[in-house]
């Protein structure tokens, strides 16, 4: 279940796509719901049956009679059922639709409890803890609230009170793109067709949402100060601009007199993604909070390095495997880790593009995520045969 699996949403709907694929790969027979309009073309090609439910009604709530009305005609079908978000209703629903029908369910919070939305959000704090009751009792009755890392597990727990549920952390990230030298190729040519400009030129790429969480003005900042040490280099900002953020962006990049080396080719998908990420000297993404980031990931299958905040909570195993650099999430931190990157030889670089690839092979297969989840079902179909109950009580 998610509200959309639309890309602009930025990381948990392709997150979601591809936990499909690994349940698809270890036999799991699995359906999915959304709310999003049929017709969409990002609705096709997915590898099962997608119940797309056209209806979201107040804003990002996502409030639906529809999808109330389906859960409680088919949540009986399946052995368990995961939610993907929080804060809205179809987690309040699958909670009572699960409730009535003895099954159990799970949620992915994908970052949300965070504490540092409270920080930032300050008055979206006093509506989140007046929905809180509602909210807690979603995850408090859970099978399991899923956590893709043991520091997001941890900080969840301080966000709102009470706060008690069962935290499972499962490994998280993307099925291994498909590889051979041909399609790389051509996914790289792919993409300079819709970027000519920058054919034999060296760049850092970012891939994702234009949001100031996500700090693109500081990246563009620390560029800027680089000087000669990226001279030669160019810097592509790739994602959706949800909040209307690229035009400052832009107006900054002239201002720093960068604007002719920063290039802006919006939503980019499928070959002309790959092809950006096989292309690029590194990914950089200095985001202020940020649970996995799966374009982060993505790099690390194709064997990029990843220039990341100390805020990406897996920064620890990134630098720790060798696979990128990390640094604060501030100019001075951002301005420090690309000078780092351009001081490097360019047998130390090498040395960390040869790292990236192992790096995602150990941590970030979402093979072992499903694996992880249906052994949380498993348990709980077992305990159902012993007359235990399902849920959390």
């Amino acid at each position: 279940m998610i509200a959309s699996f639309s890309p602009e949403d930025g990381g948990p709907p392709e997150g979601a796509r591809q936990l499909i694929r690994a349940h698809r790969e270890i036999g799991t027979s699995i359906e999915a719901v959304c709310l999003d309009d049929p017709r969409q073309e990002f609705l096709r090609d997915f590898e099962c049956p997608v119940h797309a439910l056209n209806q979201s009604l107040l804003g990002r709530y996502a409030f639906s009679p529809r999808l109330w009305r389906w859960l409680n005609a088919n949540v009986g079908r399946f052995d368990g059922v995961v939610m993907n978000g929080i804060w809205t209703f179809p987690g309040v629903a699958l909670y009572l639709a699960a409730r009535r029908a003895k099954k159990p369910y799970g949620v992915f919070v994908h970052g949300a409890l965070d504490p540092w939305f409270n920080r930032r959000y300050p008055l979206k704090r006093i509506k989140k803890m007046l929905y809180w009751p509602v909210e807690h009792a979603v995850l408090r009755r859970a099978r399991a609230v899923f956590f893709t890392t043991k520091t997001e597990r941890d900080l969840a727990k301080t966000s709102f009170r009470p706060s008690r549920w069962n935290s499972v952390v499962v490994p998280y990230g993307i099925m291994p793109p498909r590889e051979s030298r041909g399609l790389a190729e051509a996914q790289i040519e792919e993409f300079y067709g819709k970027l000519p400009a920058l054919r034999g030129r060296r760049f850092l790429l970012f891939l994702a949402r234009i949001h100031k969480k996500k700090g693109c003005d500081l990246l563009l900042k620390a560029f800027a100060q680089l000087g000669d040490a990226a001279r030669d280099v160019d810097l592509v900002i790739a994602g959706p601009d949800q909040t209307g953020m690229q035009a400052s962006l832009e107006r900054l990049a002239k201002q720093l007199g960068i604007a002719g080396r920063v290039h802006w080719p919006g939503l980019i998908g499928g070959d002309v993604k790959w092809g950006a990420l096989r292309a690029c000297e590194a990914l950089a993404l200095p985001s202020h909070q940020e649970n996995l980031g799966i374009s982060i990931v993505e790099a690390l299958a194709v064997g990029r390095p990843v220039l990341i905040s100390k805020q990406v909570n897996i920064w620890q195993e990134v630098e720790g495997d060798g696979a990128g650099l990390a640094d604060n999430d501030t100019l001075e931190g951002v301005t420090r880790l690309l000078r780092r990157w351009f001081s490097l030889l360019p047998a130390e670089r090498d040395a960390i593009v040869n790292r990236a690839r192992p790096c995602f092979a150990a941590r970030f297969s979402m093979r072992e995520a499903a694996l992880a989840i249906n052994r949380v079902f498993g348990l709980a179909k077992a305990e159902v045969a012993d007359g235990e109950p399902v849920g959390r009580q």
